[in-house]
């Protein structure tokens, strides 16, 4: 998902995104929002999820600019390869 994860009152996508998953994944979330602080402060105001469905769909809250989205997936890009490979065994 993409957006939704600040402090206004239309920010849901954390609260929607806890509805489906079974399981969260707080290191990959913690992981994110330390390499988005060394952009930029502001990172420590995301509110975002990370969780597997019961389906076992991996589910990543990202933020809504594309600067900081390009930065999420970058900070987490080496271990979701293993982490989608341990969702398919």
């Amino acid at each position: 998902t993409n957006g939704g994860t600040g402090f206004t009152a239309k920010d849901i996508t954390p609260e929607i995104t806890k509805r489906f998953i079974e399981k969260e994944c707080h290191g990959l979330m913690h992981k994110m929002m330390q390499d988005g602080l060394k952009h930029t402060e502001f990172a420590c105001l995301s509110r975002g999820v990370v969780g597997i469905t019961k389906q076992r769909t991996l589910i990543m809250n990202l933020p809504g600019s594309v600067k900081a989205v390009q930065q999420c997936i970058e900070s987490v890009k080496t271990v979701l390869p293993h982490a989608i490979n341990q969702l398919q065994t």
